[in-house]
């Protein structure tokens, strides 16, 4: 299974977690319904992370997640819930393209 999912891009899967956690989250109204979504999608990402650029690599992007998720709170105060999460989702998949292209070279 995890072989077919290695086609998507960890970067689209790292945007796709904090965009559908949020979403599962506010639609469902069960927080924790989409922070297990959140967390599934952040660990193939960085299962893929590892993969493709090391363990050093996986550990910053993870790290990278989790403080997108975190800093999404107090940036939805400032402009809105919805921006909030797309632009640390184009944070992360842009970190995460990033490094993980300049691994494959």
């Amino acid at each position: 299974m995890v072989a077919a999912m290695a086609k998507v891009p960890a970067a689209a899967v790292a945007a796709s977690g904090l965009v559908g956690g949020y979403g599962i989250a506010r639609w469902t109204e069960k927080r924790p319904l989409g922070g297990v979504a959140l967390a599934a999608a952040g660990s193939l990402a960085a299962y893929e992370w590892n993969r493709q650029a090391g363990p050093r690599a996986a550990t910053a992007l993870t790290v990278a997640y989790v403080a997108a998720f975190a800093g999404s709170h107090p940036l939805a105060k400032k402009v809105g819930a919805w921006p909030a999460v797309f632009a640390v989702a184009g944070g992360v998949a842009a970190a995460s393209w990033t490094v993980t292209r300049r691994a494959g070279r």
